[in-house]
């Protein structure tokens, strides 16, 4: 008899012990003070500020309402050029603040937008930039940022993978004028939900507090169109309690990461996400593009999954080709990002994968070798 497969989900949740959380959030019920920026908050706040070396951060509910709010912050109009071959959140949050989205096609090494090819969609509408760290690869910032300047843009980097990144000894969140960090469950760090916006104008501070509490501005006064996107003290006291570990869990990730590049590197038709020079990466994702291999993509993808392992097409399809946007905007000319969008596979990477398993799921994917 076989015995049964242990399935193997894409992704994990790094959480610490239960007696860690539960003396953790033990003051909460001496306060009763649940949410509008308490303790814990605060606390969080200051830590990944220090963290993240970021001199200005602030916690919000999600990543998304993070981004979206940081927009709105900007007071934008017009068009903001973007990457297709992203999560739903990086156009919805642009078409939320009545913006348009214009497409620029990414590069094929790392999947982030290609810098070269940002200057043909400037247009006299163009106010912004919303580049994303994809699998926590770093964009080609310093191009970015020349063109913006050139351009008088503003630079808002979505950098929901790429907790803890940092170039050259320089945090990720100081780059632009401001970038959004996503502390969703699934993250590298969370708090169970959450999400950041770092900044480098420290006047935005004030305005981004006020918008993420409705506008309010005073006990009678409502002076912006705001929303609710506080984060609350039990998720900072998450936050609190998995910033502790997340150096150990990254070194997890590491292990995992080399393991499977030591089992799948060489293998014709498999291309392996590559490193970057002064890059200190957080093995967030580990990304394969099945290229002329003896399977496609979905092949690896069913024949992974009918072995119980839930790998993951991240991302398809192309942002262009949703439901919501497929008859408002077209992928013609986004050639790289189509490729990407039909050929790469994430395969499972959290800290407590195993060795074992991740020879168990190259086993499977090499059986066809």
């Amino acid at each position: 008899m076989v015995p049964e497969e242990k399935d193997i989900l894409v992704t994990k949740a790094s959480m610490p012990s239960y007696e860690e959380f539960i003396e953790e959030i033990r003051p909460i019920w001496d306060t009763a003070w649940m949410t509008n920026m308490g303790d814990f908050h605060d606390r969080l706040k200051e830590q990944l500020e220090r963290y993240l070396k970021v001199p200005n951060l602030l916690l919000f509910v999600n990543g998304h309402m993070a981004l979206e709010m940081a927009l709105q912050a900007m007071n934008l109009t017009g068009e903001v050029i973007t990457t297709p071959f992203s999560f739903a959140s990086t156009t919805h949050a642009i078409m939320r603040n009545g913006l348009t989205p214009v497409f620029c096609d990414i590069r094929e090494e790392d999947y982030t937008l290609d810098a070269d090819r940002i200057e043909e969609k400037i247009t006299d509408k163009t106010t912004a930039i919303l580049p994303v760290h994809v699998y926590g690869n770093v964009c080609q910032m310093e191009k970015i940022e020349a063109i913006a300047r050139k351009h008088h843009l503003k630079v808002i980097y979505d950098a929901a993978h790429a907790f803890g990144v940092e170039v050259d000894g320089r945090g990720i969140g100081t780059f632009g004028d401001a970038s959004m960090f996503s502390f969703h469950a699934t993250k590298v760090f969370n708090t169970i939900e959450g999400g950041a916006v770092s900044f480098t104008d420290p006047s935005l501070e004030v305005l981004l507090n006020y918008l993420k509490n409705f506008g309010i501005t005073g006990k009678e006064s409502v002076e912006y169109i705001g929303g609710n996107a506080k984060m609350n003290e039990f998720q900072a006291a998450m936050g609190i309690c998995n910033l502790r570990h997340v150096t150990d869990n990254i070194e997890k990730r590491r292990l995992v990461s080399e393991r499977y590049k030591e089992r799948l590197s060489g293998i014709p038709g498999i291309r392996l996400n590559g490193g970057q020079k002064g890059v200190k990466p957080n093995y967030a994702y580990f990304p394969v593009a099945f290229e002329g291999y003896s399977l496609t993509r979905n092949e690896v993808y069913e024949l992974l999954a009918s072995h119980h392992i839930f790998a993951r097409k991240y991302f398809y399809p192309l942002i262009t080709e949703f439901d919501c946007y497929k008859d408002r905007f077209s992928g013609q000319a986004l050639p790289v990002a189509k490729k990407a969008a039909d050929c790469v596979l994430t395969l499972p990477l959290y800290a407590d994968l195993s060795l074992l398993e991740v020879d168990r799921i190259c086993d499977i994917i090499l059986e066809r070798v």
